[in-house]
């Protein structure tokens, strides 16, 4: 198989986004929990809605990591949203209409989806 230049262009951009993710730079950082339970649960599909919604929006400082088991199998898919200087916020049950709202309204808006957290660092939200 034969490269052509616009392969390149996407190998290149795919290595940024690792080499991005490996320093740990960006504004935002959203942990999407895949453990056994959170991919039975549908974990999968919402690290991909994830990825689709920050290639689409093009943001360069947005990082999309992933991790085991958050303990609470029952609330499966979750995901953890960090901004910068701010505390983390634990979103659950989601589906990937639910991510969609968290990236648009806290990602790129700063204001945390309430109906879809569990916790804000390690407060309860009420």
């Amino acid at each position: 198989m034969k490269l052509k230049p616009e392969d390149l262009d996407k190998i290149r951009e795919r290595m940024k986004s690792t080499a991005r993710l490996r320093e740990a730079e960006g504004k935002a950082k959203i942990n999407v929990h895949l453990g056994t339970c959170g991919i039975a649960s549908g974990a999968r599909e919402i690290l991909h809605a994830f990825l689709k919604l920050v290639d689409e929006s093009g943001s360069e400082d947005v990082i999309v990591t992933t991790s085991g088991c958050a303990g609470l199998c029952k609330r499966e898919p979750m995901a953890t949203v960090e901004i910068a200087g701010q505390a983390p916020v634990k979103y659950v049950d989601l589906s990937p209409d639910k991510a969609k709202k968290i990236f648009e309204e806290h990602i790129k808006g700063g204001e945390i989806v309430k109906e879809y957290a569990l916790a804000v660092g390690s407060e309860r939200l009420g």
